[in-house]
């Protein structure tokens, strides 16, 4: 087990040394938030990236954003979404999350699914990137919705407790997934797999929710904890989401209010 703890260890701070330096040489006047607690050293120049992506370059900033300042944003980066499902070996869970978020809110996120399509052979490409922009829009992926008419509760597999399942079993779901990393939770919802992302619980936080909100709401999703109120992301914000998460692309109100009020009573945000 301690292995497999290392190895997690040292793939997190690999990634997200990887990321924050290379934002923090592009851009040295915003804030990044990393999982990892790392000591400030010199990063070796292998793990920086300093290229940029012409696909997005080439579409118009929202003039809403136009006259932002480098020091007013807060990157959120979750360098390994899905560590438990990372060491067990289930790769499709994993992806790499990073958030902009500007006055508080997310605007733009990157999830980075670095080995998708693992198991579809030799000749697949491996891996892939879902970007939005609030604005623009969402990329990367074929949106869909799910059946209609079908509720469908993605949740936690490792974090599972009495009160998150009370609260999946009041929603009265026709069926119930349960797969690692909340980047992966809200790709259920924008690929039509999940109707509701659900957790009744403390654990998830900013740099797990940053970067996947952007995306789900640049396409139209609503995000909020388990009472309905919006995250905050500003720098000074505290880094947990205690009263849970409650997610979907289309039909929010269903299911926000057949959320059991002893739920709410139980999670203080």
């Amino acid at each position: 087990q301690s292995g497999a703890n290392d190895l997690q260890t040292k793939a997190d701070r690999l990634v997200q040394m990887s990321i924050c330096a290379s934002l923090a040489r592009k851009f040295p006047k915003v804030t990044i938030i990393g999982e990892e607690e790392l000591p400030p050293h010199d990063v070796a120049e292998d793990l920086i990236e300093d290229g940029h992506c012409e696909e997005i370059l080439k579409k118009t900033c929202p003039p809403q954003y136009t006259g932002i300042k480098e020091e007013e944003l807060v990157i959120w980066v979750d360098p390994l979404d899905g560590t438990k499902e990372y060491t067990e070996g289930l790769l499709d869970h994993v992806t790499v999350l990073i958030g902009i978020a500007y006055g508080g809110k997310a605007i733009a996120g990157v999830i980075n699914q670095p080995y998708y399509n693992y198991e579809a052979g030799a000749d697949a490409v491996l891996g892939r990137t879902i970007w939005g922009v609030l604005g623009i829009g969402a990329f990367g992926f074929e949106l869909t919705e799910a059946p209609a008419g079908k509720h469908i509760i993605v949740t936690t597999r490792s974090h599972s407790s009495t009160l998150v399942n009370d609260c999946i079993s009041a929603l009265n779901p026709d069926s119930v997934i349960r797969v690692g990393g909340a980047g992966n939770k809200i790709i259920q919802l924008i690929e039509g797999k999940a109707s509701a992302y659900v957790f009744a619980s403390p654990g998830c936080k900013k740099w797990d929710t940053c970067a996947p909100e952007a995306i789900l709401h640049a396409v139209g999703g609503k995000i909020t904890d388990i009472h309905g109120n919006s995250f905050h992301y500003n720098k000074e914000v505290k880094h947990m989401n205690s009263a849970g998460v409650l997610a979907t692309l289309r039909n929010y109100d269903y299911y926000a209010s057949r959320i059991p009020n002893t739920v709410k009573q139980s999670l203080v945000p």
